[in-house]
């Protein structure tokens, strides 16, 4: 090994990686706050045109159903897959507003399994 290059970081890859480790710190931050804010959240599905609505947190925690009067005119099956539907909704804009918020969070950092 040739002297002085010790293990091959000189000082511009030490200035990268103290960098990185700030911009680590601060995506462990903002993850914690996003935590925070998903769990205040209220997402809403819905299906018959709102005769059912399903109301889950940002991190699909489930909060309410709600069912109209009359939906119950329906019957218990199509009332059922009202119910189905409204989840699936509701979960599918919970599961992209999550893709979205991480993504703003960690945009720009390149990071392996992330978006």
């Amino acid at each position: 090994m040739a002297q002085g290059q010790g293990f091959g970081f000189g000082l511009g890859k030490m200035k990268e990686l103290t960098e990185a480790f700030k911009k680590a710190q601060q995506v462990q931050e903002g993850a914690k706050k996003l935590q925070e804010d998903l769990e205040q959240m209220e997402i809403e599905g819905q299906a018959g045109g709102g005769l059912v609505k399903v109301i889950l947190s940002g991190n699909q925690e489930p909060r309410r159903v709600e069912i109209s009067p009359d939906a119950l005119n329906e019957g218990v099956e199509v009332l059922s897959d009202l119910v189905a539907a409204a989840m699936k909704d509701a979960y599918s804009k919970s599961t992209a507003t999550m893709r979205e918020r991480m993504e703003e969070l960690t945009g720009g950092l390149n990071l392996p399994g992330i978006g």
